[in-house]
């Protein structure tokens, strides 16, 4: 593996290891309870941390296919999750997310950055760089 893809893996890596910090931060210091969806992005987002350090440490690109498997899943789902947030007519119609509703806004910096919004961004990146290293591969 050259260091060009090696250091875009790591991005990604990096980029996981943000997002899984800060939900660990956000419920655990600042005390705020994850919603259904919420945990459903976490399901996506934790593994993602261990597959692309093990891709990693044994220099394996085929890693960034299964962590592009659970970012383009949880893409989707925190789509949604804003979606549900930020489009009003979808707020009537948002299913109940159990004990916290999943229309609610913990944080809404700058009127549209909440969590799903972070969520979305960091499984945006490391798609993107996932596509990269898939494409050095020999043969594309």
């Amino acid at each position: 593996m050259n260091k060009k893809t090696e250091n875009i893996m790591l991005l990604s890596w990096v980029t996981s290891l943000i997002a899984m910090l800060g939900s660990l931060y956000f419920s655990q210091i600042k005390q705020f309870v994850p919603c259904t969806l919420c945990w459903y992005q976490r399901i996506m987002m934790y593994p993602i941390v261990l597959i692309l350090l093990i891709g990693i440490i044994r220099k394996d690109k085929n890693a960034a296919i299964y962590s592009l498997v659970f970012a383009g899943i949880g893409l989707c789902m925190s789509v949604y999750h804003y979606s549900l947030q930020k489009i009003s007519f979808l707020q009537g119609v948002a299913p109940s997310c159990g004990q916290v509703p999943c229309t609610g806004q913990y944080i809404n910096w700058f009127g549209f950055v909440t969590i799903p919004f972070l969520a979305g961004t960091a499984f945006i990146i490391i798609i993107i760089c996932n596509v990269i290293v898939l494409r050095s591969r020999k043969g594309y």
